[in-house]
This record gives C-alpha cells, sequence and structure tokens, in this order.
C-alpha cells in the first residue's frame, strides 16, 4: 500500500497525513483488545496496520512535514535559511546558527506549533529540549494560555496520578483539601513533560489512558473533566530501546512522536559557539549587574574548540562561571579544574638514581635528566644557587638560567 508520492494532490497537507499516522494507532489499540473477533483475525489486521505505520515513520521528516506543506526551495546561501526562517516573525528565545539538522528541527516546529499535534523532542541532556517546547508554544494557537513544564523522572511513583491529574480531599493520607493536577492547569495551553523516558510503566498507563480519552479523574473522585491540552514530550534517552527492553510501551510511543524532532548536540553545531558565548556572556552581566567580561585568546580558543559533553547548558553555565569569578578579563585559569587544558609537563625519566653530576645530564642529552639533576643538586645544597654553583664549578647566572628553564625556585629547596 503507497501512501505517499512526490505529486500531492491539490489539497493534501502534511497535517492530514500525521493524523493518519495517529488515527492508525488508534486502530491498533483498538484491534489489540478486540474480543468479537477472532484471534486470527486480530493478528492479520495488527500485521497490516503494522506495515502501513512502518511505511510512514520511515519517511524523513522533512517529507513529512517540511516538503509536503509546500514545495518550499530551501535557500543554498548561508545563513539565508536562518534569516528566512526569522523574517517569517519565529519566536525564538535565544540565538541559533546555520546548522543544517538543527533548522530543519525549527522549520518542523514551526510547522507543527500552529496544530494540536503531539510533538516528541528528543536529543543529548543540554541542547534546548525545553526551549523547543517554548518555541512550539509561543509560535502557536495557544500561546496567550498556560504552559506547564512537569519533569517525569522527578515525580515519586506513588504520586505519578495526584500530581498529573490532580485528587480530592481525603483521597489519601496528607490530602488536606483539593487539588489540580498539571493536566487541569494545562488546560487550553500547552504541557512539557520533561524526561518521558523516565515515567514507570503505571504511569504511562495513566497517561496513555489521557491521551485516548481527553479526560482526567482526579484521586478520590468518580467525576471525570475533560482537559484540552497539548502535549510536548522530551527525552535524552532512545525510547525504541526501551520499548524493546519491557521499559516503554509502544503505544504511548507513538500517540507522542506524531511529530518527532531530534536536536544535534552542541559539538555538531561549532557555528553556534560564537554566538552563544556572546549572548549568554551578555545574560550574566546583566543578571550579575557587571560590564560583560572579556576573554584572552588563550580562552576563547579553548571555548570554541571544547567538546561540551554537557550542551549548551554547560556553556551558559561556564559564561555565568567566568563574569562571576574573573574581573575585567577572564582566563583559563577562572574555568573548573577539571576541563582546563592539561599542563605540560615533561616525562620523567623511568631511571630510579638522577645523573650524579650535570656533565653526566648534559651527555644524556635529556631535558628530564638535567632538570632531575637540578632538582637534586639544590636538594643537596639546602636551595642555596651559589653553593651549587661552587660545587659544580659554574657560574651563578648560567645555573639562574637553568633553573628559570626548567620553572625551580631555590625557595622551594630550603631547609627549615
Amino acid at each position: 500500500m503507497k501512501l505517499f508520492n512526490q505529486d500531492l494532490p491539490r489539497g493534501a497537507s502534511s497535517m492530514s497525513y500525521a493524523g493518519l499516522l495517529e488515527r492508525l494507532e488508534i486502530l491498533r489499540s483498538t484491534l489489540r483488545w478486540a474480543s468479537r473477533l477472532d484471534r486470527p483475525d486480530i493478528e492479520k489486521l495488527l500485521r497490516q496496520a503494522n506495515a502501513v505505520r512502518d511505511e510512514v515513520m520511515q519517511l524523513s521528516h522533512k517529507e513529512r512535514f517540511v516538503q509536503a506543506v509546500g514545495s518550499q526551495v530551501v535557500p543554498e546561501q548561508p545563513g539565508e535559511r536562518r534569516q528566512a526562517l526569522l523574517a517569517r516573525s519565529f519566536v525564538f528565545e535565544g540565538t541559533f546558527g546555520d546548522n543544517p539538522r538543527l533548522l530543519d528541527a525549527l522549520e518542523i516546529a514551526e510547522k507543527a506549533a500552529p496544530t494540536d499535534l503531539p510533538v516528541l523532542v528528543d536529543g543529548e541532556s543540554g541542547t534546548g529540549k525545553e526551549l523547543m517546547a517554548k518555541v512550539i508554544h509561543a509560535n502557536g494557537a495557544r500561546a496567550d494560555k498556560a504552559y506547564i513544564s512537569v519533569n517525569c523522572g522527578a515525580i515519586p511513583e506513588s504520586l505519578i496520578e495526584s500530581e498529573l491529574f490532580g485528587h480530592k480531599r481525603g483521597a489519601f493520607t496528607g490530602a488536606a483539601t483539593d487539588r489540580k493536577g498539571k493536566f487541569e492547569s494545562a488546560h487550553k495551553g500547552t504541557i512539557f513533560l520533561d524526561e518521558i523516558g523516565e515515567l514507570p510503566l503505571q504511569g504511562q498507563v495513566k497517561l496513555l489512558r489521557v491521551l485516548q480519552s481527553h479526560e482526567i479523574q482526579r484521586v478520590g473522585s468518580d467525576e471525570t473533566i475533560a482537559v484540552d491540552a497539548r502535549i510536548v514530550a522530551a527525552t535524552n534517552k532512545n525510547l525504541r530501546k526501551l520499548i524493546e527492553q519491557g521499559q516503554f510501551r509502544e503505544d504511548l510511543f507513538y500517540r507522542l512522536s506524531v511529530i518527532h524532532v531530534t536536536l544535534p548536540p552542541l559539538r555538531e553545531r561549532k557555528d553556534e559557539i560564537p554566538l552563544l558565548l556572546a549572548y549568554y556572556g551578555d545574560e550574566a552581566a546583566e543578571a550579575l549587574k557587571r560590564r560583560p567580561v572579556a576573554m584572552t585568546p588563550a580562552l576563547r580558543a579553548f571555548l570554541l574548540d571544547y567538546a561540551y559533553p554537557g550542551n549548551i547548558r554547560e556553556l551558559r553555565n561556564l559564561m555565568y562561571r567566568l563574569a562571576c569569578l574573573a574581573g575585567d578579563t577572564a582566563d583559563i585559569a577562572h574555568l573548573p579544574e577539571d576541563i582546563r587544558p592539561a599542563a605540560r609537563t615533561p616525562v620523567r625519566s623511568a631511571s630510579p638514581e638522577p645523573p650524579a653530576s650535570l656533565a653526566e645530564a648534559k651527555r644524556a642529552a635529556s631535558d628530564e635528566a638535567e632538570r632531575a639533576c637540578l632538582e637534586r643538586g639544590l636538594k643537596d645544597v639546602g636551595g642555596t644557587v651559589t653553593e651549587l654553583a661552587r660545587r659544580w664549578d659554574m657560574n651563578r647566572s648560567h645555573l639562574q638560567i637553568l633553573l628559570k628553564k626548567h620553572g625551580l625556585h631555590s625557595k622551594d629547596f630550603r631547609r627549615h
């Protein structure tokens, strides 16, 4: 069965295809629990639905949502695609560069925002998944309504139902008053389910029921309450692997990922780093009520080349740290110790005993041997350079040059 052709029929849109995908998933869920069909018939229908679903899901994001909307020609000049996005009054809190994968994600978000379709955003920790959720909310028809954020990984399993759907007074110990849940608070607005991969299976079942019926029941109440909330979920985990491991429900995954957006890590968006350094440098200065900190060439070179395992969140925190700890100019020394570039240290000689004289060290033609000899000599004379020069029958000024070359200080060897 071929659902998609290169030439779309007049009046077709990407959103109608996304809606079809959602309806197919509803069909799968219904058939899975059908009781009036024989099991072989149910399995046959499930296989057919799976085949159609897989064909749809194999299409790229651009084919499903970008190309299908209007056959727009993407500008090829550097920066033009980004400028075209901003020229369309695209609301974005912050700054972004010209990375094609990031622009793909933003264009998908732009086209999905005016709809009520569920969106799943994935990517490494710190790549800006919550910012993307806010972008979808701000560019949609619900921008003037509530935006409610929920960290699914931070809710104890025993409180998930109460946190999401609310409770009635006396429903359990400690429930002193009626309480609205997050879904009620997000009615007519957007609810952001962060770290959805951390939600226990019991919570996934309850969430799936709400997505299917658009109704909730507070804990301790038989009354159903209609809720109309736009769902945006995010995860830094591979949900497909969790499905294979039995830790995430497949039907919930397809419910949430009608539109699926992946954010690339910052190490793949190097062009964005200078923009982010300037943006968060100004933000930190404003927050701390001081002038933006300048950076030495060495520090700037390090920050431009650093891999940022914590992505944008780590870069932002670094800029706040520099603004706080440095005066007018920040340097490498103001970075956290664990990420500073390692100081160059000479390789220690494998020999257990250092050379006995400077002449022997020179013959060994080794800086390390020379340094070891100097250290031993200074220890022998208690850090007295004049005495060491006398013993070695050499000019004192030449000895000082050698000590400076190796970064040795005579005071460090004085006896107390």
